[in-house]
């Protein structure tokens, strides 16, 4: 009897101790797993707050991969001038995070050898932009489009709310705020820099060009020349750069200003631009074609 209950008061123990170890597994896996939700969140800026009468830049579906168990969660981004800000569903009003813009740089990602067919891009915090690829410091929040296009104008859209305020992403922005960054910077002018180089450079070199802003220019060499009229940086044109491509370059411009009477714009700096000779009075009236095309 006495064995008996001894060994009885012994299983009970054990059951005991059993059950302890179970509960206190739960607890530090409890305790692991918001740990490591906090350690998420604090990789983004808090508190997130988006300014809802601006307008969104962009906005649309993305997976992020979050920075611990790197697994990819589907959100819905919105780009404001600020930060990128992610929701849960495209109806939430609360931001679950955000990420700051200011000082950052985007990069398109190689997708891996296997695994094909990712769209992947980068958002690296802290850094100096564009122009400052060799910081490394700072670990970067790495997001999947669902097609090479939707990637693209996601980079593009980024950038340019990057660089706005350093006298970039001059594409899409209202000619009021790129006009007076660029009266702080230099020179007063009657049009932004952007279209007075293109127009001296499709007048002195493209007046006698056959299908001017008819015939399409060379389509990565725009895309090359938005994001560096974007990045806020100037580029020189040649006698080896292609007229159809700067004047492609012109169309896109004055086709994404957010102002709606475009031709009300296009009008206002004709006399900055116009020449003598009846070919610049021909070259200018083409222009308000470009707005329907």
């Amino acid at each position: 009897m006495v064995t008996c209950h001894y060994t009885s008061a012994f299983l009970l123990t054990s059951n005991e101790n059993k059950t302890f170890k179970i509960r206190l597994l739960l607890q530090i896996n409890k305790s692991r797993s918001k740990s490591m939700v906090l350690g998420e969140l604090s990789r983004l800026s808090r508190p997130c707050s988006p300014q809802d009468q601006e307008k969104p830049l962009k906005a649309g579906w993305l997976k992020r991969q979050r920075s611990i168990m790197k697994n990819w969660q589907l959100r819905w981004f919105v780009l404001r001038s600020e930060a990128l800000y992610f929701y849960k569903d495209q109806d939430e009003s609360k931001a679950q995070g955000c990420i700051p813009l200011q000082g950052s740089q985007v990069n398109e990602v190689s997708a891996h050898q296997d695994e094909p067919g990712r769209h992947l891009f980068e958002i690296v915090p802290g850094g100096a932009g564009e122009k400052d690829r060799s910081n490394t410091g700072h670990e970067s929040f790495l997001l999947m489009a669902n097609s090479q296009s939707d990637m693209e104008e996601w980079v593009r859209a980024i950038r340019r709310a990057i660089w706005a305020p350093l006298g970039g992403g001059v594409f899409g922005q209202h000619l009021q705020a790129t006009m007076s960054y660029e009266s702080q910077c230099g020179p007063q002018r009657e049009v932004p820099v952007l279209v007075e180089l293109c127009a001296s450079f499709i007048r002195e070199q493209g007046l006698k060009e056959e299908g001017l802003f008819r015939a399409p220019g060379q389509t990565n060499h725009v895309r090359e020349l938005q994001d560096v009229f974007d990045r806020g940086e100037i580029p020189v044109f040649d006698s080896s750069t292609d007229v159809h491509t700067v004047a492609s370059l012109l169309k896109l411009y004055i086709r994404e200003l957010p102002e709606p009477d475009q031709t009300a714009f296009i009008w206002s700096w004709r006399q900055s631009v116009t020449g003598s000779t009846n070919q610049s009075q021909s070259f200018l009236e083409n222009i308000p074609l470009v707005q329907c095309r």
